[in-house]
C-alpha cells in the first residue's frame, strides 16, 4: 500500500498509534472498574494503580512518536498530523487518569447515576477511538475511509450524549444537593468525564481529516 511503502520499518507509526489507543482503553477498563467496585477500598487502591500505569505506558509511546518524527525523513501521514494526533490522543489517557485521581482525592463518597453514565459514554468513545485508530494504515481502501468516517461520526454522537446527560446531571445536583462541599466537588467531577468524550471527540476530528485527505 501506499502508506506502508513510504513508511520506515523501524518507524511505524500506525503501530504506534495502536499501541496508544490499547492503552487509552487499558486505563479506561480500569477506570470503569473502579466506578462499579468504588465501595471496595482494596480494588479502589488496585484500579487506581491500574489507570496511572497504563497513563505511564501511554506517555512512553507519546515520547516514542516524538523521537521518530525527528529521525524520520519520509513520513507516511503530515508530520503535523502525527503530532497533533498523538498528543491528542495523550490527552485522552491524561483525563483518565485525573479522573481517578479525582474521585479520591476529593474523597467523593458514592458514584452516582451521573458518574456511571459518564464512564459509560467515555467508554464506549474510548472502545471507538481504538477501533478508528486501527483502520488509518488501510484508509487508502474505500471500505475503509467509509468505516472510519463511521466511526467518528459515532464518536461524535456520543460526545452529544455526554453533553446532555452532563446538563441534566448538573441541574438535579443544583436542585437537590444540600451540602454544599459535595456540590462543588461532583460538579468538577461531571464535567471532567464529560471531557473525556470532548477530547475523544477532537481525535475523531483530526483522524477524519486525515482520512479526507489521504483516501
Amino acid at each position: 500500500m501506499f502508506f506502508e511503502k513510504l513508511m520506515p520499518r523501524e518507524d511505524n507509526y500506525f503501530l504506534l498509534f495502536n499501541q496508544h489507543a490499547s492503552k487509552i482503553m487499558d486505563a479506561m477498563n480500569s477506570f470503569t472498574n473502579l466506578v462499579n467496585n468504588y465501595s471496595d477500598l482494596n480494588l479502589r487502591e488496585k484500579y487506581i494503580k491500574d489507570v496511572r500505569e497504563a497513563e505511564k505506558a501511554a506517555d512512553r509511546v507519546t515520547r516514542e512518536v516524538g523521537r521518530s518524527i525527528h529521525k524520520t525523513f519520509i513520513t507516511p501521514i503530515d508530520r503535523e498530523q502525527i503530532h497533533s494526533l498523538i498528543n491528542t490522543m495523550d490527552d485522552v489517557a491524561d483525563l483518565i487518569q485525573a479522573a481517578a485521581q479525582t474521585l479520591t482525592l476529593y474523597d467523593i463518597q458514592k458514584i452516582t447515576d451521573a458518574i456511571i453514565s459518564l464512564t459509560d459514554i467515555s467508554s464506549k468513545c474510548c472502545l471507538r477511538l481504538q477501533s478508528v485508530v486501527k483502520l488509518l494504515d488501510k484508509i487508502g481502501e474505500p471500505a475503509n475511509s467509509e468505516a472510519a468516517l463511521k466511526t467518528c461520526e459515532e464518536i461524535d454522537q456520543l460526545e452529544s450524549d455526554a453533553d446532555h446527560i452532563l446538563r441534566s446531571a448538573m441541574s438535579k445536583l443544583f436542585r437537590e444537593e444540600n451540602d454544599v462541599r459535595e456540590l462543588i466537588k461532583l460538579k468538577a467531577m461531571y464535567e471532567l468525564l464529560e471531557t473525556i468524550s470532548d477530547k475523544c471527540e477532537d481525535v475523531a476530528n483530526l483522524i477524519e481529516g486525515i482520512v479526507l485527505e489521504n483516501s
